[in-house]
């Protein structure tokens, strides 16, 4: 008769908001252990049991190979009684005196998320705001731990029943993701002018703000993390405009680009530049610049380079949507005045 053992584990480190528990459901249930996780202000506790050649597969797939945006600090577990569990499920999170230091960065859109954001037959079609388990806002958005909803700027949006079901699906890629949202139950995204009298909204404000820009004008962009000021990079008199208002008269200003052909055009690309540009930390990367037309010289004065970035938002994403009616390429730096904080 095979041998049954109960193990209460405890991990610290990036754990929250990266799809861990989802990821301790799935592997529980494929591995027959019964049990239980949740997440706390420490980090996440998981108690479980059953076949003890299981239970030695479940700890040694938790610590070598967790999902790709975990990043384990410290892992503990110890042998407990058997309390013959039922079944294996999230429970409530718990506070403890303890408190874990480490919360998940912001993550770019996946490619998931990209195909349904274009796909008309997606009911998050063209919605600013698409992400998932595996994307998305995580650092922005969280007011505490443990990372969950109800600690979250997420809290004021309701889930639809739609988003519910994906959210409490243990086989939907939104499962657990506490910022999943759609057009129905989401934030959304609106047009302002400088004296903050909405002018748009939704779709509307996203063709607006393009024409804007195809018109020299300057446009702030709220993302993750603060805000962009965004111009047509092609326009002299814009870039001049906001070199000037910024009060940064000669330093390089980085470039949105809508993706790497895109790139070619103006950059010399390496494989290994490529793929940084591509990662999911979507990265300024400073690449040798073609003795082509296009650029405006206010971009970089000087310099044999630029420093280029691919979208790493939906929002993003849709104002470079492919469309010779407006900029494919846009100057998008901090929205600051030079040596000020960034506005948030």
């Amino acid at each position: 008769m095979d041998k049954v053992t109960g193990v209460h584990i405890h991990i610290n480190g990036i754990v929250q908001g990266v799809g861990f528990r989802p990821f301790v459901y799935n592997l529980a249930h494929e591995l027959n252990l019964k049990g239980w996780v949740r997440n706390t202000t420490a980090g996440v506790d998981i108690e479980v049991e059953g076949i003890s050649e299981h239970v030695n597969a479940f700890l040694d797939s938790l610590k070598n190979h967790p999902p790709p945006l975990a990043h384990i600090q410290s892992f503990k577990y110890e042998q407990v009684d058997i309390k013959n569990y039922s079944d294996f499920v999230i429970i409530q999170s718990k506070e403890t005196e303890s408190q874990s230091r480490f919360i998940s960065p912001d993550v770019s859109i996946c490619d998931d998320c990209i195909e349904e954001l274009f796909d008309s037959g997606n009911r998050r079609f063209r919605y600013p705001f698409i992400n998932c388990t595996n994307c998305g806002p995580r650092f922005t958005i969280i007011r505490d731990v443990p990372y969950d909803r109800p600690k979250t700027t997420m809290a004021v949006f309701p889930m639809c029943d739609a988003c519910s079901d994906e959210y409490n699906n243990p086989m939907d890629r939104r499962f657990h993701a506490q910022p999943v949202a759609c057009h129905d139950c989401g934030p959304f995204i609106w047009l302002e002018d400088d004296s903050s009298h909405t002018l748009s909204k939704g779709d509307d404000a996203l063709y607006q703000a393009r024409a804007w820009l195809a018109e020299g004008k300057i446009v702030a962009v709220k993302g993750i993390g603060g805000f962009h000021l965004a111009c047509d990079a092609t326009n002299d008199s814009a870039v001049e405009r906001l070199r000037r208002r910024k009060r940064r008269p000669d330093k390089p200003l980085a470039l949105m680009m809508p993706n790497v052909d895109v790139v070619k055009n103006y950059c010399y690309v390496s494989e290994a530049e490529e793929e940084i540009l591509r990662s999911r930390e979507r990265p300024i990367v400073l690449l040798r610049r073609k003795q082509v037309p296009g650029i405006s010289a206010f971009v970089s004065p000087k310099q044999k380079t630029l420093g280029v970035m691919l979208p790493y938002t939906p929002l993003h994403y849709l104002l470079l949507e492919d469309d010779e009616r407006f900029p494919s390429v846009l100057v998008m730096t901090s929205g600051n005045i030079s040596d000020e904080p960034i506005v948030t």
